[in-house]
């Protein structure tokens, strides 16, 4: 293929998406205008400082070997120089924001040393600069970048190559939170790097604290990441690294202020949601400006699709960031002292960042679509906006490693209750306050808000161009996202850890009543039919859908033996073991618990009443025989909770301070009678779709073999009364 036409079909592939994403009219030439734009061509001539065209065959699975590459003149590369001296400048400013916060002040029993109290800073500062582009450059390979389709599966040049800086920046990301654990320890521990007590500790903070446990399994993920991307040029193993890269941030939300805090479950949420937005937002813009001229006509539209991902990283940080700032600030005069004055900055900055970000929807991106090979005003406007990242992310470091005004000690000392449920301790239970209390899930509130608002979106496109989508569907999943919040942030989930009754009533929730709602809405085969398909063979939500629904790992989850074992099975593996207790004791089981419970109600369901494309179901028949026999074993494991006599995670409700064993077990033996009763509704539910599926089935089997017929003139019933007709002759001749 000629270099110039492969540029040109690239380039063409990538504009028919610019419309879906910035919603821009199709102009009368430019790159929409695909074949007949002369700008194209004019791009493989000349760049901004001078270009040449060389055909470079690349590896023999790799259809970009006949990708061309732009090569620049030499000439002086100040966009590197100031990425460079970003890490520098967070550095600074991160040592200016604990001086004015007084962090360097603070007493300690034993000294760590200025090697520890300046390093570890200094180590966050590049832990978190390399979590970044790690995660920018990862994000853009799996959703942005374009593909290829010689060899199916295989990575892109562009998108092997963005892998392959995501590698050296994992290293980088590696070898920093080595630091930070290491001075972690020595600053924990009160002591330098050097001394004795620090050798004969460290192993002990690292495997048995939780905060060192944390910053260790962080450490692993990256390191899992980084073996992937580099044995690895598949694009569904990029993805893999890319959750990856998510994961290992997720544990540092807990090392923080939000960890100790009051509220410190919406605290941790809201820090979970910070980081992967923050990282999200900067990472994908460096890896912009790194990748900027490898991409040559693809960039507009490759910046179109990193918008969408700015945006939603944008609200999120906006939204985690108030809720962390409301759980730091007592009143508006804090806003006047060291670190409301810090928060006051990030705040400024967060806004001018906005600002740029509208920009570049709204002008740099129709620019490049009309001149691809003029990149300086975004490179400007992008380099700009990392610099007032860079500044942002030396406050926050600085802001973490400083006294906020509200304390972020445990308040044990003045209410246990409190502590350990991270909240006020509710009234004893009524059924006005179960119906009517509120404690707001961050997590999964903003979960069903996002899910119903998605959907709904989705409908009203197919709606407006005419297409038609039930409207019991959409009842059912508006449902099912009421319940997820009712049963998070509701009665349920303010008193899910008062009493064991009440937790079996958010865990039946969760497991029974919303996962049959959200099958029954047909989200896939919704998000199908809406979402956009791409043609310049990269990933976007809609081929990764199709993967996913289609893959090996869901045909094993999706099997009805698997499906019922993780359904019922988990119940007993929950309960009896001390899953139970760590999800009561602590967010993080919590989360996975109510991940877990949703997932797999969602799953079991699915095969039994499902609409949505993937894997092949067994039939009606045995749908059937594995509701009624599924059901039949969580009823049994109702029994067995009524019928026991050994108080479960008794350790929890001696800790809030219910101590008569007796009133555990009656409230206990409730809760087993709640988890018996509970199946009744979604069972009913369950088996009336299903037979309603069943009957649509039949009719439609009758259907076809009546136009299979029509068009035959009855040849298979004309067959079979032949057949039966020569079986009677037969037998007629036997008896003569």
């Amino acid at each position: 293929m000629p270099r110039q036409s492969a540029h040109t079909a690239d380039a063409a592939a990538c504009g028919h998406h610019l419309r879906h994403i910035l919603h821009l009219p199709t102009p009368d030439a430019g790159l929409l205008g695909l074949g007949t734009d002369p700008s194209l061509s004019r791009l493989l001539a000349a760049s901004e400082t001078g270009i040449s065209i060389v055909q470079s065959p690349r590896e023999t699975n790799d259809t970009t070997r006949f990708e061309s590459r732009i090569l620049t003149m030499r000439a002086p590369a100040l966009v590197p120089v100031v990425l460079a001296l970003c890490v520098p400048l967070a550095v600074m400013l991160t040592i200016l924001a604990m001086i004015m916060t007084d962090a360097f002040s603070g007493l300690v029993l034993i000294d760590p040393g200025d090697l520890v109290t300046r390093g570890l800073p200094v180590a966050r500062v590049v832990h978190d600069a390399a979590a970044a582009v790690t995660i920018g450059l990862l994000v853009l390979a799996t959703f942005a970048l374009p593909g290829q389709s010689i060899v199916p599966g295989r990575a892109s040049y562009s998108q092997w190559r963005a892998a392959r800086w995501a590698a050296w920046a994992a290293s980088v990301w590696a070898a920093a939170g080595m630091a930070v654990l290491v001075f972690t320890a020595a600053n924990t521990i009160g002591a330098p790097v050097t001394s004795r007590l620090f050798a004969t500790q460290f192993v002990y903070f690292a495997t048995e604290l939780d905060l060192g446990r944390t910053l260790l399994l962080s450490i692993g993920c990256v390191v899992a990441l980084l073996v992937i991307v580099l044995v690895t040029t598949r694009v569904s193993w990029i993805a893999t690294a890319t959750v990856l890269s998510i994961l290992a941030l997720l544990p540092l939300a807990l090392s923080g202020h939000a960890a100790g805090s009051d509220e410190h479950g919406n605290a941790v949420n809201a820090m979970a949601i910070h980081l992967v937005g923050v990282t999200v937002w900067v990472g994908g813009l460096v890896a912009l400006i790194l990748m900027r001229k490898r991409l040559g006509a693809a960039l507009p539209v490759v910046v179109a699709r990193y918008s969408v991902f700015a945006g939603w990283a944008f609200l999120g940080v906006v939204v985690s960031g108030a809720v962390n700032a409301g759980l730091r600030i007592s009143s508006p005069a804090d806003l006047l002292y060291g670190y409301g004055l810090l928060l006051l900055a990030k705040s400024v900055i967060l806004v001018l960042l906005g600002f740029a970000g509208y920009r570049h929807r709204r002008r740099i991106i129709p620019r490049l679509v009309r001149a691809p090979s003029d990149t300086r005003a975004f490179a400007r406007l992008a380099v700009v906006e990392v610099v007032l990242m860079a500044t942002a992310i030396g406050l926050s470091v600085g802001l973490s490693r400083s006294a906020p005004p509200v304390s972020q000690q445990s308040v044990a000392a003045l209410d246990v209750r409190r502590a350990l449920i991270g909240f006020p301790f509710p009234e004893p239970l009524t059924l006005a306050r179960m119906l009517t209390s509120v404690h707001v899930d961050l997590l999964f509130f903003s979960l069903g808000v996002l899910m119903a608002g998605f959907y709904i979106a989705g409908v009203v496109r197919l709606r407006r161009r005419g297409d038609a989508w039930p409207a019991n569907r959409t009842v059912a999943w508006s449902a099912g996202c009421v319940a997820l919040i009712y049963f998070t942030s509701g009665g349920p989930g303010v008193y899910g850890a008062a009493s064991f009754s009440t937790h079996m009533l958010q865990h039946m929730g969760l497991m029974m009543f919303i996962p049959p709602l959200l099958v029954l809405g047909g989200p896939v085969l919704l998000a199908l039919r809406v979402l956009p398909k791409r043609r310049d063979h990269s990933r976007g939500p809609r081929e990764w859908i199709l993967i996913v629904v289609h893959s090996r790992y869901l045909r094993l989850l999706s099997h009805p033996a698997v499906a019922g074992v993780l359904f019922a099975g988990s119940l007993v593996a929950f309960y009896y073991t001390g899953w139970f207790e760590f999800s009561l004791r602590t967010h993080t089981g919590h989360v996975l618990m109510c991940v877990h419970f949703l997932a797999s109600g969602y799953v079991f369901f699915w095969v039994l009443i499902g609409i949505d494309p993937g894997p092949a179901r067994p039939s009606h028949p045995l749908r059937l025989i594995l509701l009624i026999s599924t059901l039949a074993f969580h009823a049994f494991f109702g029994l067995s909770i009524m019928s026991g006599t050994e108080v479960l995670a008794i350790d929890w409700w001696h800790a809030l301070e219910f101590t008569d064993d007796g009133a555990l077990l009656a409230d206990q033996r409730i809760g087993g009678g709640v988890a018996w009763g509970a199946g009744e509704f979604p069972t009913v539910l369950a088996a009336l779709v299903l037979m309603r599926h069943w009957l649509a089935s039949d009719e439609r089997v009758a259907r076809r073999l009546d136009r299979r017929a029509d068009l035959t003139d009855d040849a298979d019933l004309r067959a079979y009364n032949d057949n039966l007709a020569a079986l009677s002759r037969r037998d007629g001749g036997d008896r003569s």
